[in-house]
């Protein structure tokens, strides 16, 4: 079992690292009181989920969101150098982590939709025939069959990661069926398409990105495909610097009716379909 972790992809990761820390920098000295910086999964954005609901926001709260869109595992370290100050992202384990290292507060779940694997219709692995999603990716193992992974510590590549271990595989360095984009869901789903390969992606990118004919959803239903997000405020005792009143405003709002509605409608006028289920408790 290998996986290619290629110098171009790392590249990438550490360039994308650091246009996010200036971005980042820049905003934090220009912002003012009334801007909030929102780090996010690129699905929150590939999706088009945020252009529905910031916009809301900044107009019922006069509060200003700046964006920063990228996977889990990269917002969460910006949460911990305190770059940011709030997150919404979908990557429970690290999520925990960093609540319990004392880097964010009020936690709350705000969504949830699934994971699934594409690939090509012919679907030469196999994987209609598994019986779940780890079997799935053991098949493209065993098959030789092209794998296009995010390979950038996102929500979605941590799942990944979960369902190689669960198959009892461990991707090494060396396979030529195994490719790291190192970018987010939407550029990755057009590596798979490109290429003939498959990929594990958030339902409601692939629903808005990603040509359905090419890439068909081979596996779904598997518990283990389960995709919530959470909304966490930084600490503002631990990195004083953040907005803490702004981050708990826009928390308050996606847990809020308003917000909730909108996630639950997201979708069904354009898509027939909501991408994502509303989820506050």
């Amino acid at each position: 079992m290998a996986g290619q972790d290629d110098p171009g992809a790392r590249r990438s990761r550490l360039l994308l690292a650091l246009l996010v820390a200036v971005f980042a920098f820049a905003i934090a000295c220009s912002g003012g009181e009334r801007t909030i910086i929102l780090a996010t999964t690129t699905s929150t954005e590939n999706s088009g989920l945020l252009d529905a609901l910031m916009p809301a926001f900044e107009r019922d709260s006069g509060y200003n969101v700046k964006v920063v869109a990228v996977g889990s595992g990269a917002a969460i370290s910006m949460g911990e150098r305190g770059d940011v100050d709030v997150l919404l992202v979908h990557s429970p384990g690290a999520e925990e982590a960093f609540v319990r290292g004392g880097h964010g507060v009020d936690r709350a779940s705000v969504m949830y939709n699934d994971f699934v694997i594409v690939g090509p219709a012919n679907d030469p692995a196999g994987v209609r025939e598994a019986e779940d999603a780890a079997a799935a990716l053991a098949r493209i193992a065993m098959a030789g069959s092209r794998f296009v992974s995010r390979g950038d510590d996102s929500g979605t590549h941590v799942k990944e990661q979960e369902l190689w271990a669960a198959a009892g595989l461990t991707v090494q360095q060396g396979a030529a069926w195994y490719v790291e984009t190192g970018q987010g869901m939407g550029s990755t789903l057009t590596v798979a398409a490109e290429t003939g390969g498959y990929t594990l992606t958030d339902r409601g990118t692939w629903l808005v990105v990603s040509d359905r004919a090419i890439l068909p959803v081979l596996v779904e239903g598997d518990p283990a495909l389960f995709n919530r997000y959470h909304v966490i405020v930084i600490d503002p005792d631990r990195h004083p610097g953040t907005n803490v009143e702004g981050a708990r405003r826009l928390r308050d709002f996606l847990i809020g009716t308003d917000a909730q509605a909108l996630i639950g409608e997201f979708g069904v006028e354009t898509l027939g379909r909501a991408l994502f289920v509303p989820a506050a408790e």
